[in-house]
């Protein structure tokens, strides 16, 4: 089977690396030949996953195509999918996600629980609606790793407010952060991981650690479990889906966003759970069975994250310090370059013991570096 996946970062290099287990011929279509994912695929094509020409010639000989993030040419899939081409997740439902926008007014119709929101087409629109800060402005299209999101907190905020096509949306009092990966096959069966609880940078607004699975109230987990199947179902989709969730201090669940691909929270996956998210989705796109979402054990994220001031060639000071450490894996991305605040890797740590976790995690953060030569 022929696969094709639309962008090479490090989401592209996991789910290839994963590919290993398959009988498939993988493809990748970026713009930098020097990708993560460029070496571990069959066939690489240097090319813009924007541009409809070039997402359409790449496709069109192909069975099967996934994405590795939503900002693709969508009309060019549609055609592909009209011509026979399986899409994972459809067209339709990448169209939703792609635009936040799009993606909160899908929430409103099927009565899927999210913050209040406004929709602004431009700067103007943002600052008549003083009345609903403080808020979170989120660009409607571009926004990615916590670019394109601003927190308004007050009127002198208004200048970083985007002037484009945007959703003010409600500032929530969070209590606690977790994300529900969920996955449909084509037959329409649904499996769900393990929730996972995510902390994070309050500066680079990026996922700073997690834990998973997330310690939460057995009523409170269902419920945010039947709020993420309720997205998967209102989608009619196969594929892979990761659902971020807030929790309030009135233990309410509100979805904040949700990816239509691999994701970020399931990296520990890899580790620590009988099927990962990679491998769930290789499943889904090859028609095998679904697999077993169970955690073998608990498990710790740590983001590796380019340190502040230092550009150019990646260093990793500490690496070998945490290579000695027991029960944790290394995942570097194969990027070349640092640059503050740029995802270079990431360290998984698994423990029975959520003390343990946390510990690690810490240590971790403060032992690892990424800075340049």
């Amino acid at each position: 089977m022929k696969v094709g996946i639309l962008g090479g970062g490090q989401l592209g290099r996991m789910l290839l690396q994963q590919s290993a287990n398959f009988v498939v011929e993988t493809y990748v279509l970026e713009n930098d030949e020097h990708c993560p994912a460029a070496h571990l695929c069959h066939h690489f094509t240097k090319g813009s996953i924007r541009d409809f020409d070039t997402v359409y010639n790449f496709g069109k000989h192909l069975d099967a195509i996934t994405i590795e993030i939503e900002d693709v040419n969508i009309e060019a899939l549609e055609k592909l999918e009209s011509e026979g081409v399986k899409i994972y997740p459809k067209p339709a439902a990448l169209k939703i996600f792609k635009s936040k926008i799009l993606q909160k007014q899908f929430y409103v119709s099927n009565e899927i629980p999210s913050p209040e929101f406004i929709i602004a087409q431009n700067k103007n629109d943002v600052i008549v609606n003083n009345h609903f800060l403080p808020a979170v402005h989120k660009l409607a299209e571009g926004g990615y790793d916590g670019k394109g999101v601003e927190i308004l907190k007050e009127e002198n905020d208004f200048e970083r407010a985007f002037d484009a096509p945007s959703v003010l949306e409600k500032m929530v009092k969070i209590k606690k952060e977790i994300a529900i990966i969920v996955a449909m096959s084509d037959a329409g069966e649904t499996v769900t991981f393990p929730a996972a609880e995510m902390h994070a940078d309050p500066v680079l607004n990026l996922l700073d650690y997690q834990l998973s699975p997330a310690i939460l109230p057995e009523k409170l987990l269902w419920k945010s479990e039947a709020i993420a199947l309720a997205v998967l179902n209102g989608l009619k989709s196969p594929g892979l889906f990761a659902v971020e969730l807030f929790i309030d201090f009135d233990d309410n669940v509100w979805v904040n966003e949700t990816a239509p691909r691999v994701h970020n929270s399931g990296h520990h996956t890899i580790e620590a759970n009988y099927s990962s998210q990679y491998d769930m989705l290789w499943r889904i796109i090859l028609g095998y069975p679904l697999g077993n979402t169970n955690a073998i054990l608990p498990s710790a994220i740590v983001n590796l994250i380019g340190a502040d001031g230092f550009f150019g060639k990646a260093k990793y000071d500490g690496l070998n310090d945490v290579l000695k450490m027991e029960n944790v894996f290394v995942h570097l991305y194969g990027k070349t370059q640092t640059k503050p605040g740029r995802k270079m890797g990431h360290v998984t740590i698994v423990s029975s013991d959520y003390q343990e976790l946390r510990y690690k995690a810490n240590k971790i953060k403060n032992t690892l570096k990424v800075i340049s030569e």
